[in-house]
């Protein structure tokens, strides 16, 4: 069964918190809420959402301290900060520091769920990223360390002939070599083996 992405607001504003909800929940998406960044780190098991909505100024643990607090622990989803006019300038540190966007009270609705909807499609596409990227990687590992020299330079453009001459072993050995390498990592073209090679390269670098 598909459920429809969900939203955390974190407020200590209850006439903000409800307008939010009422407003996702027009929009198709669902939220949950909290009245303070302490109420939600207190929360031990916090359901599985795709954005948070973080006021930058409440009691106790201000929006700011929160995040840190987040990426402190590997920030798993794009948080928008909900900020007045004069705290501006914390919000555009915050987006340095990596927060998906702010938005200034009072906002518009409809710029609201523009930015929530770019936030969640964001944090889906980064998801199936990292997916996609721990399978390749999977099936590097399970390639021999011959053949994960062959893939390598493979992924290069070196031929067999180039290749045999750079390891030391024959033609026919890199042959053998490149068959199960495109076995294993479930290729079917050498463009698109040196795809997923330039995947893993780029998340090294």
């Amino acid at each position: 069964m598909r459920h429809e992405p969900m939203v955390c607001i974190v407020d200590d504003d209850e006439a903000i918190r409800e307008s939010l909800r009422l407003l996702l929940y027009a929009s198709g998406l669902r939220s949950c809420a909290y009245v303070s960044a302490d109420e939600y780190l207190a929360d031990r098991r916090p359901p599985e959402f795709e954005c948070m909505l973080l006021d930058i100024r409440m009691p106790g643990t201000d929006g700011l301290e929160l995040f840190r607090i987040l990426q402190d622990k590997h920030l798993a989803f794009p948080v928008i900060f909900i900020t007045g006019h004069g705290d501006i300038p914390l919000a555009v540190s915050a987006i340095k520091l990596g927060a998906f966007d702010f938005l200034t009270k009072p906002f518009r609705e409809g710029e609201l769920i523009e930015k929530v909807r770019s936030a969640i499609e964001y944090h889906q596409a980064a998801r199936k990223h990292l997916v996609e990227l721990q399978d390749i990687q999977a099936r590097y590992d399970s390639c021999t360390p011959r053949e994960q020299d062959v893939l390598r330079l493979l992924a290069t453009g070196s031929t067999n002939k180039g290749i045999a001459e750079t390891l030391g072993i024959s033609s026919r050995t890199v042959e053998i070599h490149r068959a199960h390498v495109m076995s294993k990592m479930a290729a079917d073209s050498l463009p698109a083996l040196v795809r997923m090679m330039s995947l893993l390269e780029s998340e090294e670098n």
